[in-house]
């Protein structure tokens, strides 16, 4: 059964406010998200928001791709099921390339078996959390600066877990509780930990958290070659809601 438009908008609307963008702009329904410090894709990419929203493709494009150049990115588009297929069309006889698709999977938290969950306290201090997720992903620490901002920009409720081995992070995950709807974000372990076990823990620790918050359900995104993660999600009770995709001219 297709996914309601009006349940993708929802989780649209909390993927936006769960990793907010530094600035925002509106062209009719287009979300125009650029955030110059933080070379996050989801950051710095224009987002349709209305299928019926048609007029001036073209010229809005090149308007979009304008502010872009202004700050100092390459236009990328992300195309969810709200996007136009007039607008799809146009950027695929326009040699634009399609690339990056993702799930986004949510699960009832009533299904959702956490009784072997850790009760996790979050990390507070959001410079260790981030330098320890920075180390899970094997990413330059020069990095932290910048993750540390988009966190600290986040307004609803944030978990930040961290699970270690010997003192050493092996996994990290960010769990966004907005209202009823939990939101996992940055879901990572380190590449020579995985297959052991962290990822199924750390997300049901920070499952647990959520619904301590009075969260119901959960909703995450997931690459869609990323087939053990996305394996491991179905075990737990996620299903795939949507899909979407990035697009990038050829030239950029």
């Amino acid at each position: 059964m297709p996914f309601a438009l009006t349940q993708v908008r929802q989780i649209e609307a909390l993927g936006f406010r769960a990793w907010p963008a530094s600035s925002v702009h509106y062209d009719g329904s287009w979300s125009i998200r650029i955030t110059p410090n933080h070379p996050a894709k989801r950051l710095n990419s224009v987002n349709p928001l209305d299928p019926g929203d048609t007029e001036n493709i073209e010229k809005r494009v090149a308007t979009a791709a304008e502010r872009f150049r202004a700050a100092g990115r390459a236009l990328i588009f992300r195309l969810s099921p709200l996007a136009p297929q007039k607008l799809e069309s146009y950027l695929e006889k326009s040699g634009w390339t399609r690339f990056d698709e993702s799930l986004v999977m949510i699960a009832d938290l009533a299904d959702v078996d956490l009784s072997d969950a850790r009760e996790q306290e979050p990390e507070r201090d959001t410079d260790r959390f981030a330098a320890a997720s920075l180390r899970v992903q094997a990413e330059s620490p020069e990095k932290k600066s910048s993750l540390v901002d988009v966190i600290n920009a986040i307004r609803p409720a944030k978990g930040l877990f961290v699970r270690e081995d010997a003192d050493v992070p092996v996994s990290a995950a960010i769990c966004i509780c907005d209202g009823a709807m939990a939101g996992l974000l940055g879901i990572e372990t380190a590449e020579l930990e995985r297959r052991r076990g962290h990822g199924r823990a750390i997300v049901k620790t920070a499952l647990k958290w959520a619904v301590m918050q009075g969260a119901r359900k959960a909703w995450l995104q997931v690459e869609a070659g990323n087939a053990g993660a996305i394996a491991l999600y179905q075990s737990m009770g996620f299903k795939e809601a949507y899909r979407y995709a990035y697009w990038r001219a050829e030239h950029d």
